[in-house]
């Protein structure tokens, strides 16, 4: 028993591992995460966090559910859930080209609510391509029967999910706050920043339409 309480260990330490490496690559959630705190301040920018925090949990019980095989049995669909990410995200890029969501300062009537930010990460994160390809492709080979419930395995495997999206993009909303703090006293740098992470953001949106098609 303690064998195997040691080897469920090491297991969830691999999963920790790939989940972080994961995570630290620039994507989707990221990019939106840095925008909203560029655009809305520390609040907003932790908004979208728990936002991100709580797709990644919807992301855990499809998981479990196996939701992940429907889109193997149809890839039509998941193609489709590509291309509704990619349009998603190349909208928030568009913003911040065109100026609709000014980095640094919020103008009268634009100003995005905590909730219209925890919404947007939410659905950001479960449009997310790559959280699928990690739910389809990684996640069910750390569901194992002998180490008890497959729920409880859920559960730890989620809770550390949760926590290095929160340790990771917790970070970058707290950076980004402070950046935008300084860039209330320098306008073009604003609108260059702007347009560097809207170009980015589309730069994803047409990666991902891409990997769709492919």
């Amino acid at each position: 028993m303690q064998d195997l309480a040691l080897t469920h260990t090491g297991h969830l330490w691999l999963f920790f591992l790939l989940v972080a490496g994961i995570i630290i690559l620039p994507g989707m959630d990221m990019a939106y995460v840095m925008a909203s705190s560029l655009t809305g301040g520390r609040r907003s920018g932790m908004a979208a966090v728990s936002g991100v925090v709580a797709g990644g949990v919807v992301h855990v019980v499809m998981g479990v559910l196996g939701i992940g095989i429907l889109f193997k049995a149809f890839p039509a669909a998941f193609n489709l859930m590509l291309l509704t990410g990619a349009v998603y995200i190349a909208w928030i890029g568009w913003q911040l080209i065109s100026g609709a969501a000014p980095l640094g300062e919020v103008r009268a009537g634009r100003e995005v609510t905590l909730a219209t930010s925890f919404r947007r990460g939410a659905i950001n994160c479960l449009l997310n391509p790559k959280a699928y390809l990690f739910m389809l492709a990684i996640f069910p080979q750390f569901l194992r029967p002998e180490y008890g419930s497959v729920w409880l395995q859920a559960i730890a495997m989620g809770l550390i999910i949760a926590l290095t999206q929160l340790a990771v993009y917790g970070t970058i909303a707290l950076g980004a706050s402070g950046l935008r703090l300084w860039l209330r006293g320098h306008h073009e740098a604003q609108i260059r920043l702007g347009q560097a992470i809207g170009v980015l953001l589309i730069l994803t949106a047409l990666w991902t339409a891409w990997q769709s098609w492919s």
